[in-house]
């Protein structure tokens, strides 16, 4: 089975920075997969912030485009996202995802959610 583990979420300042981690097991071929985080807020729907293909290409929402970053280690089969000047409005539950087909399409695979206060 298909296992996606968040680590890093933590409260923080607003400015601040955060290394949210995803550790994937179960899967044949990690890089082939789209990999993502998405983000949900209270009260609000579910949001996807980055996403990035198997070959490092890279998407972000508008709200978090200059500020956040994605990005893989195919060899560890490990996604990463680089949070910095971290605002309120950032603090959600942050999950990671992964699909093998193309990305933009949604996705199959979501880990549990790592939460992110920001204040």
């Amino acid at each position: 089975d298909v296992q996606l583990v968040e680590s890093g979420g933590a409260s923080e300042q607003v400015g601040g920075s955060l290394r949210l981690s995803c550790a994937a097991s179960g899967i044949v071929a990690y890089s082939g997969f789209c990999m993502g985080w998405s983000r949900q807020a209270p009260g609000k729907e579910r949001e996807t912030v980055a996403e990035i293909t198997g070959d490092g290409r890279t998407t972000y929402a508008d709200s978090v485009k200059g500020r956040f970053t994605i990005s893989r280690d195919n060899a560890k089969n490990t996604l990463y996202l680089q949070m910095s000047s971290l605002k309120p409005e950032d603090t959600a539950i942050y999950y990671c995802a992964g699909d093998p087909g193309a990305c933009g399409f949604g996705f199959d695979y979501w880990g549990q959610g790592t939460q992110v206060t920001v204040s």
